[in-house]
């Protein structure tokens, strides 16, 4: 059996996709996971299997669809991805803890990152390094023009965004499986 962390991108966020916490702990264990949890409402699932990552996305998406209707990116990670994502975060200690990662799908294309590397926004820092937007914003998240949308797109690949905090928390909770 393997610890992973699956994030959902888009539940409960702005009133849409409502998806509680109890029906999402219920779907979980309906997947036949074990040691399941589920960190805040927004879509942090911990659980264990001995599916891989493929199997994973498919059921989880699979169930949802049927549930809901919904068709969502679901990315899983191991907790050692999530610690290696803070680890190689660029920026400054103080610049970090204020950071958003946005988490890709899978590494962009080298022709693709080249395209998007120019994309720059006063007060901001984009930095990607594998399969990771790094971001900060010095005027606050809720003040800026980076649109994860527009990078997804442009990159051609799922993505989903977390801050610092709810980072460092997922790493925490999938040692306590």
């Amino acid at each position: 059996m393997t610890k992973y962390i699956a994030l959902l991108r888009g539940i409960n966020v702005g009133g849409h996709k409502k998806f509680t916490k109890a029906q999402q702990l219920e779907m979980l264990s309906s997947l036949g996971y074990e040691n399941t949890n589920v960190y805040l409402h927004t879509g942090n699932w911990f659980f264990e299997t001995s599916e891989n990552k493929e199997e994973i996305t498919q059921n989880i998406s699979e169930a949802i669809q049927i549930k809901f209707g919904w068709e969502l990116p679901i990315l899983v990670l191991t907790p050692s991805e999530i610690e290696n994502i803070l680890e190689n975060c660029p920026f400054s200690e103080e610049k970090k803890v204020k950071s958003y990662f946005v988490i890709l799908s899978e590494k962009p294309s080298d022709r693709l990152l080249k395209e998007v590397s120019s994309i720059q926004y006063p007060n901001e820092e984009i930095i990607i390094i594998d399969n990771c937007i790094y971001f900060y914003a010095s005027k606050g998240y809720g003040r800026t023009k980076f649109n994860m949308n527009t990078f997804e797109k442009k990159l051609n690949v799922k993505a989903t965004s977390r801050n610092y905090r709810t980072m460092t928390k997922l790493l925490e909770l999938s040692t306590t499986l």
